[in-house]
C-alpha cells in the first residue's frame, strides 16, 4: 500500500457486475477529476488464447485441468510486481488481452492476443484494476497486500454460472456442454483462487436474484438488476455512514450491522454513494504525502 500511489481494485468473475462496476468508477472519477492507469486482469494471462488452447488439451491427456482461475495459467508475479512498482513510483508496466476483432483491428492483431507492454506514464493518480485477482495470495505471491481499496463484486454462484453459460453460449459461439465441462474443470480452482479473496475485501457486493436459479445449466435468461437484491458487506474497521444510505435510497433496508441490502437497480447508486468517499479519503492521503514530501525537500 501507499498513500502517494494509491490502488483499487475491483475482484470478481467475468459477468459479476463489471458493466455497471465500469459505469460507476468511471462516473466516480469524472466528478473527482481523477486521472486513472487502468489495468484489466486479463492483461495478467500467461497465455494467448490459441496457447491456452494447447495447454487444456495437454492437460488433458495428462489428466490434469488448467484454468483463468489459477495459477497455472496467470503470471501472478507480474501483477504483483506492475502493483508494487506503482504503489512506490507511480509508474509499472502494463499490456491489454484483446478480446474481440473490434478491438485487435487497431493493432494488427489478432484477438486472444496480447499487445506489448508498455510503461504506465507520470501523471496519473491512481492505479485501477479490475479482473480476477485482485485481492489473490498463494505461498509465493501476495497481491492483496499492495491494494489500498479492494473490492469484490460477487454474485451468488448460481447467477454466477448462468450468466457464463449464455454469455459463452450467445456470444462466443460455444455449446452449453462446452460451457458445463469448463465450469467443472475450473471448479477446484476457482474455491482455491477465487472465493478466498471475497473474506481479504474491504466491500463487497453480492447481486442474489428473487427469481428461480434452481438449475443454472436450463437456464434461457440471466436475471434482471430488477429481479435482484444486492448485498453489500462492508468490513467492520470501515466507517460507513449506514443511516445516510438508508435514507438516500429507497428499499434499502440492514440485514446485519456491517451489512445494507439495496434493491437491484440501485446498485450503481449505491456503489456511487458507498465509494465516492473512500476515493476521496485516498486522494486526500495522497495529497497530504505529496504535502510531506515537498516540505522534506525544501528544508
Amino acid at each position: 500500500m501507499s498513500s502517494r500511489n494509491p490502488i483499487i481494485a475491483v475482484t470478481g468473475s467475468s459477468g459479476a457486475g463489471t458493466s455497471t462496476t465500469t459505469e460507476s468508477f468511471e462516473h466516480i472519477f469524472r466528478s473527482l477529476g481523477i486521472t486513472s492507469a487502468k489495468v484489466e486482469g486479463d492483461s495478467f494471462h500467461r497465455y494467448s488464447r490459441p496457447e491456452m488452447d494447447l495447454e487444456k488439451r495437454k492437460a488433458k491427456e495428462g489428466g490434469k485441468r488448467i484454468s483463468y482461475f489459477g495459477s497455472e495459467a496467470n503470471d501472478f508475479d507480474a501483477l504483483e510486481k506492475l502493483f508494487q512498482d506503482y504503489s512506490e513510483t507511480g509508474r509499472g508496466k502494463m499490456r491489454r488481452y484483446l478480446h474481440t476483432f473490434d478491438e485487435a483491428v487497431p493493432y494488427n492483431q489478432m484477438p486472444g492476443t496480447f499487445t506489448p507492454w508498455e510503461e504506465i506514464g507520470d501523471g496519473t493518480d491512481l492505479l485501477f484494476y479490475e479482473g480476477l485477482h485482485g485481492g489473490v495470495v498463494t505461498e509465493k505471491n501476495d497481491v492483496a497486500s499492495h491494494v489500498d481499496l479492494l473490492i469484490g463484486m460477487v454474485p451468488i454462484v448460481n447467477l454466477e454460472w448462468i450468466q457464463k453459460i449464455i454469455r459463452d453460449t450467445s456470444h462466443r459461439g460455444h455449446s452449453r456442454e462446452a460451457v458445463t465441462a469448463s465450469i467443472v474443470r475450473s471448479m477446484e480452482d476457482y474455491i482455491s483462487f477465487i472465493t478466498p479473496q471475497f473474506s481479504r475485501t474491504h466491500i463487497n457486493f453480492q447481486r442474489v436474484p428473487t427469481v428461480d436459479t434452481s438449475n443454472p445449466f436450463s437456464a434461457k435468461a440471466i436475471p434482471t438488476l430488477d429481479e435482484s437484491f444486492v448485498v453489500i458487506r462492508c468490513r467492520d474497521a470501515i466507517q460507513v455512514d449506514f443511516p445516510y444510505y438508508l435514507n438516500m435510497i429507497q428499499g434499502a433496508f440492514m440485514s446485519r450491522v456491517n451489512t445494507l441490502v439495496v434493491p437491484g437497480g440501485k446498485m450503481g447508486l449505491a456503489m456511487e454513494l458507498i465509494l465516492t468517499p473512500m476515493i476521496k479519503e485516498l486522494l486526500a492521503k495522497k495529497n497530504e504525502a505529496n504535502k510531506q514530501i515537498d516540505w522534506m525537500s525544501d528544508l
